[in-house]
């Protein structure tokens, strides 16, 4: 019998139970490496795979533990027994009660924390009042202060397919520079989103997530902040990233040229020539 040569990933998934308000998740989480934990969170709409080439990157493997997992609602994370009976909002506090309780029940120690868009927003939220319990944050595409600039009811009608009307909208989001390929990975994961969820999310995106008058209250000192940006994002724009770093004292922040709302999925190679001197900086 021909012998057939496999090629895994190094990549592992599992479920994790954890337990928020008296309400059981089932958390779906992807990991890979050894070192310090790298903790990644999606963007609104979206779940973990948009992390899979930083897992699959073995110089960032050696020293990290990258972990990525789907928020309930999304990816392969379940919702929530009874999800049927209300509507899907994002909650500042939920959202950061479910990180916390993760990383409770993930048993993580001193990670480092990388969220993109509401993911990067949220860290912030994270550094000012968890400074001793992470090691480092960095925000993606990531401000203290948004306005909502498209009609969101576009999002969750039954006239409308969903997961079209997502893509379309955060297409414009990416540069035009990013490959086809990941430009179409990218967007995929969007229209594969639940009903109802990207709208739910960008409730804390645009709206419960504001904390701008508290942004200069964070201590890089306990917790230092890196703040990267696309220059064609127009949702998290430089402009707004520049704005929330001369908000905190001692934050890092960064505008990476050719690249937009996505940068570790849409263009994982150039967008890793920018993160790799932050994770050597943190290591160090």
């Amino acid at each position: 019998m021909k012998s057939i040569n496999i090629e895994f990933e190094d990549i592992i998934g599992r479920y994790l139970n954890i337990n928020v308000d008296d309400t059981n998740y089932r958390i779906y989480v992807e990991e890979a490496g050894q070192g310090i934990p790298l903790l990644c969170l999606h963007t609104a709409g979206s779940d973990g795979r948009q992390f899979r080439h930083i897992l699959n990157d073995q110089k960032i493997t050696k020293n990290f533990r990258v972990i990525a997992f789907d928020l309930p609602w999304h990816g392969k994370s379940n919702p929530p027994e009874g999800y049927e009976l209300n509507d899907y909002k994002l909650t500042t506090n939920l959202y950061k009660k479910i990180i916390m309780s993760f990383c409770d029940n993930y048993k993580l120690n001193e990670p480092v924390i990388m969220g993109c868009s509401m993911g990067g927003r949220v860290v912030l939220h994270l550094a000012l009042e968890h400074s001793n319990y992470f090691k480092a944050v960095i925000a993606l595409e990531g401000s203290d202060k948004l306005e909502p600039y498209y009609d969101l009811d576009w999002l969750y009608r039954p006239d409308i397919h969903g997961g079209l009307i997502q893509s379309a909208f955060v297409s414009s989001q990416i540069a035009p520079q990013s490959p086809d390929k990941f430009r179409h990975e990218t967007l995929w994961h969007y229209m594969q989103g639940g009903p109802g969820i990207f709208k739910g999310d960008l409730y804390f995106y645009w709206h419960d997530g504001d904390f701008d008058d508290r942004s200069g209250l964070i201590d890089t000192s306990k917790c230092p902040v890196y703040l990267l940006s696309g220059e064609y994002d127009c949702s998290c724009t430089p402009e707004r990233t520049l704005a929330t770093a001369s908000r905190i004292k001692g934050a890092k922040a960064v505008i990476i040229p050719d690249i937009g709302h996505f940068p570790m999925s849409e263009n994982p190679e150039l967008f890793k020539s920018y993160i790799y001197p932050i994770l050597d900086e943190i290591l160090e």
